[in-house]
């Protein structure tokens, strides 16, 4: 006799339904897997062994075969333990009921009791698209499980809670979304602690306002990183979409908290230089989201950016303008979102005080220019915005002057992306920095006396055709600021200056 049991794998960001299938028949007593497993889902034969004896019942002494299908699809992961174990109690006779309309998910320990697994959300929502009425998954993983709607989601401690669920000895009730109470929002620190840098801040407001990507140069100590990790204060609220994405993500990369149910909070992720090439993009043996999917919806922020592998940094290229990473791997290409800010701080050179306005640098012509070169030129080029962050006059630090605070500015760029989400209410654009090349032939027209200004600034900084169009998103960006339907020479003007500093830093022979 065969008997079928439904369970889920993950593929990149998608789901797909797994039949796990149990024959027992006469023979030796072999415990055969199929189904293309890897070596996680193989070592569930232990697993499931001892589950059974603990759990009280006789595990059988004959010819066991255990399928995955599909085939052509590797399953990987200990998710299988508690499918094979159901599938294998009907099997022998000691359970009797129907799990056609029912799912299973979770590892199992040699006890019998669940332990917590990686991607139930995207699974939860496969099972629900696939008609599915019920599924079991670990207590840790209930609360994610459950803001699907349309499908009860169970939480199980140990399997033979279940058991005595099926046999109508015990209840189990599905989990509950979490009230919006329940939900504790990350701690963010506020643009009203950083004292002045006015014009720093008024960049960063714009780049929130169109979800333009920054680029920080200042000294040692000038606030770069403080005023980085404020952005996420100052970002509009996830809608519901970009929440389910995010939290999605953060459910396949194992990094979601015990027990949390949504991620409400935009990311706000800053890996260390020495981070790799993989761990940024994703992939792995088992291929996982990297830092930059991790940071979808939010801020990737890179510290230090020269410090960081040229081959690291040239990642980030083409997730930039796509939005979306590709990790192609034997087994098939997994796409992850990557809809990011992206926040990057730097010195201008290695002692960090070239062009300090009472500081000597220490650093020779030829080394400032070997520092910068680290960065390349078209990573440069997908910075929307160059700002320069000067030191912090002592006067500006002891002040008593009330710095404005993150609520007040978000208030601004709540009323900039509003009127954005009304303008491309028709599209799949939320903000300007995401322009499809229609809609910037069509939403960044400029008068005649704007495009002289425009003109002149293209050859005289020597800009490139994508830096002409980061300006005008920009400039879009500002005129939204400005709640004016034009874009205005002055909108222009403020834009262009946020594109000097690639030209006078890397475009020009330095000199002492």
């Amino acid at each position: 006799m065969v008997v079928k049991c439904n369970s889920f794998g993950l593929f990149g960001m998608d789901s797909y339904k797994v039949e796990v299938e149990a024959s027992i028949s006469n023979g030796k007593s072999v415990f055969d897997m199929v189904g293309l497993p890897d070596t996680a889902v193989k070592e569930s034969k232990d697993r499931v062994r001892n589950a059974f004896k603990n759990t009280g019942f006789q595990f059988p002494v004959t010819r066991i075969t255990v399928n995955l299908a599909p085939a052509d699809y590797k399953k990987e992961g200990p998710i299988y333990d508690f499918p094979i174990y159901m599938a294998l109690l009907k099997a022998t006779g000691n359970l009797s009921v129907d799990f056609s309309e029912c799912a299973f998910l979770g590892e199992l320990s040699l006890s019998g009791e669940l332990r917590s697994i990686n991607g139930v959300l995207p699974m939860t929502i496969k099972a629900k698209e696939c008609g599915l009425k019920k599924i079991f998954v670990p207590a840790d993983n209930a609360a994610e499980g459950a803001v699907v709607e349309g499908i009860d989601v169970y939480p199980v401690d140990n399997v033979y809670d279940v058991i005595q669920y099926f046999r109508g000895i015990k209840e189990i009730y599905p989990a509950l979304p979490l009230p919006e109470s329940a939900y504790e929002e990350a701690e963010v620190p506020d643009f009203s602690q950083v004292k002045g840098q006015y014009e720093v801040k008024r960049a960063l407001e714009i780049a929130a306002a169109g979800g333009h990507n920054v680029l920080l140069i200042g000294p040692p100590g000038s606030g770069k990183s403080m005023l980085a990790k404020r952005m996420p204060g100052i970002l509009p609220d996830m809608t519901f979409e970009e929440t389910i994405e995010t939290t999605k993500v953060h459910s396949i990369a194992g990094t979601l908290p015990k027990g949390a149910s949504l991620i409400r909070t935009r990311p706000f992720r800053s890996p260390h230089h020495t981070v790799s090439p993989v761990a940024l993009s994703g992939g792995g043996v088992i291929v996982k989201p990297g830092e930059i999917s991790l940071a979808n919806n939010g801020v990737l922020f890179l510290d230090e950016l020269p410090e960081f592998n040229r081959q690291t940094m040239e990642v980030l290229r083409q997730p930039i303008e796509d939005g979306v990473v590709t990790v192609s791997r034997a087994s098939g290409k997994y796409t992850y979102p990557c809809n990011i800010m992206l926040i990057a701080a730097m010195n201008p050179c290695p002692c960090g005080y070239f062009n300090h306005p009472k500081r000597n640098c220490s650093c020779s012509p030829q080394k400032i220019q070997r520092y910068l070169n680290r960065v390349s030129g078209p990573l440069i080029d997908r910075f929307d915005i160059h700002i320069e962050v000067p030191p912090v006059d002592y006067e500006e630090l002891t002040g008593k002057v009330e710095e404005e605070s993150s609520a007040k500015i978000k208030e601004r760029v709540d009323k900039a992306r509003k009127i954005q989400t009304e303008r491309y209410k028709n599209s799949k654009t939320n903000c300007n920095a995401r322009l499809t090349d229609a809609e910037f032939q069509q939403y960044c027209v400029i008068t005649d006396k704007t495009a002289e200004l425009l003109k002149s600034a293209f050859e005289t900084m020597g800009l490139s055709a994508r830096a002409y169009n980061r300006i005008l998103k920009v400039a879009r960006t500002i005129a939204d600021l400005d709640s004016s339907e034009k874009i205005e020479i002055a909108h222009v003007a403020e834009a262009v200056q946020y594109r000097s500093l690639d030209r006078r830093y890397w475009n020009r022979n330095i000199k002492e």
